[in-house]
């Protein structure tokens, strides 16, 4: 079967889903605010988008004269997350279901949130997988998490705080997706730069795709959603999502951590392959909706299932095999903080092996090279206002780049 690799770099004005604001339809019974507050309005909080920004490198650091730092001195329960407000404030995850603050590398001692009533953590890829601030969070409060509930489901929900806590109370529940087997829940989410909520969803577990959802667009499994979460409750579907509900990609096997460029509004997909090859995505920032991402009649570039049919797929820029060392990939982040030797570098990781490699575009071409070997259960990369780069691990510790 012939594969057809789809050219992504695209005039930035292309029509997109990676583009401003745009009309959205309001789901079915939902409840349509009078006023809707758009995220490109002027009161969203500025972004490191809007922050001039040293070249891109072009080559990468000695990565010996760098280390990732432990940010703590003590340890949570299996995070699974981190993300930043623009205060200075880390928000981690953990897998049971808190969500706690860093503030000036102390952690707070009470949750930020605690929906351990309702979190679902009975396999090891269950619980509280992920959080995403809204772009105006430092005025309406918002935030939006990912877990997995009753009957090891789907749910991805709205919660608002109240300076440093918030109530389970507040939760407004937009999607609940039934989930077949209990892994492969993926559980990404992140506001893209059109001020859209993406999603990563898994192809709903056990092994190989036996029901189809990857290739399936009758399904929300095996996809990356896209949301507009302020012009309707719960929420509308943008005008010009492709398929005219809310996937906006598919072909995926468990895309475990996506992530923008906060620069060039570039997105990066890490997802978890089979049994024999880990892959990284990219989109450009201006590319067309309703890309297909081969699984599962294709893992990495490799065939997978034999009786899959020609089309367009649209292939990775980075693989790395269980061979190599690994087992599971780890989405990260593209450095854009104080150390301009980093600048413009994609940073992701293995959960088995600890090993982090960084992956850096120069027009059409990709360099990718192994740059550190660290103690391992990579769960979550995350990233700062200021552009500087996390990680957490499973045995409970927060890690930052810095210089030795």
């Amino acid at each position: 079967m012939r594969r057809l690799i789809i050219l992504l770099v695209l005039p930035l004005l292309a029509c997109s889903g990676l583009t401003p604001t745009r009309p959205s339809t309001a789901v079915p019974g939902a409840e349509t605010q009078s006023e809707p507050a758009s995220p490109t309005q002027t009161d969203v909080q500025p972004t490191p988008t809007q922050i001039p920004s040293a070249p891109n490198a072009s080559v990468f650091p000695d990565s010996s004269a760098y280390t990732w730092q432990q940010v703590l001195t003590t340890s949570l329960q299996r995070p699974t997350d981190l993300s930043a407000d623009g205060s200075g404030r880390l928000f981690v995850l953990e897998k049971r279901g808190y969500i706690r603050i860093i503030e000036n590398g102390e952690l707070s001692p009470d949750a930020f949130l605690d929906i351990t009533d309702r979190v679902n953590d009975d396999s090891n890829e269950m619980g509280l997988l992920g959080l995403a601030l809204h772009p105006n969070f430092s005025q309406n409060g918002y935030f939006f998490v990912n877990y997995t509930g009753a009957g090891g489901d789907t749910f991805i929900s709205r919660f608002q705080a109240d300076g440093n806590s918030a109530t389970a109370s507040s939760e407004l529940n937009l999607l609940k997706i039934a989930q077949p087997f209990p892994n492969h829940n993926g559980g990404s989410l992140a506001f893209g730069p059109d001020g859209y909520l993406y999603a990563g969803l898994g192809d709903g577990g056990a092994a190989g795709d036996p029901l189809g959802n990857g290739q399936s667009l009758d399904s929300l499994l095996g996809k990356i959603l896209r949301l507009d979460v302020d012009s309707a409750e719960p929420y509308a579907i943008p005008s010009d999502n492709p398929f005219g509900n809310e996937i906006w990609a598919y072909g995926l096997r468990n895309p475990w951590r996506i992530s923008f460029d906060s620069l060039t509004g570039d997105l990066y997909i890490g997802d978890v392959g089979q049994g024999e090859w880990e892959e990284i995505n990219y989109v450009a920032v201006g590319s067309r909706n309703g890309l297909n991402f081969g699984w599962d009649y294709y893992e990495g570039n490799h065939d997978y299932d034999p009786q899959g049919v020609a089309g367009e797929y649209t292939f990775p820029v980075a693989e790395y095999s269980h061979e190599e060392g690994g087992c599971s990939v780890t989405g990260g982040y593209v450095y854009r903080g104080s150390m301009p030797e980093w600048n413009g570098i994609y940073l992701y990781g293995d959960y088995c092996s600890g090993l982090v490699w960084g992956l850096i575009k120069s027009g059409d071409q990709w360099q990718v090279q192994l740059l550190f070997e660290t103690p391992g259960l990579i769960t979550s990369f995350g990233q700062d206002e200021n552009g500087e780069i996390y990680f957490v691990s499973d045995n409970g510790n927060v890690y930052q780049l810095v210089r030795k």
